[in-house]
């Protein structure tokens, strides 16, 4: 699961080089007013331009554990078979279960 950052206005004042370096690296930030979500800092590069903006952001916001496939998916404008199949392309994860969540549920 890629990191999100989450910087507040007043922190992007003081820290704007910490969010270009994640944005460099990937890393895709949440910025915020009075604590409230404001504008997402999506991290600009090839697959963005292949893909689309919404596309990656989409990819960017489910691998992060933000929203689920099923809202990624209407994010980026496509059935969620598609964007499973997406994900495969890109081997990104689809289902991304805890080691003793899969041996309860196949303990069943």
């Amino acid at each position: 699961m890629k990191k999100m950052d989450v910087f507040s206005v007043r922190e992007l004042r003081n820290h704007s080089a910490r969010l270009m370096k994640g944005a460099e690296n990937g890393q895709l930030s949440i910025i915020t007013k009075r604590g409230k979500p404001t504008f997402v800092a999506v991290p600009f590069g090839e697959q963005t331009l292949r893909l689309g903006v919404e596309k990656d952001l989409a990819l960017n916001l489910f691998q992060s554990g933000a929203v689920s496939i099923v809202k990624a998916a209407r994010m980026a404008g496509m059935p969620v078979a598609g964007f499973m199949e997406l994900l495969g392309r890109l081997e990104i994860t689809a289902v991304d279960y805890p080691v003793e969540e899969l041996a309860n549920e196949f303990s069943l």
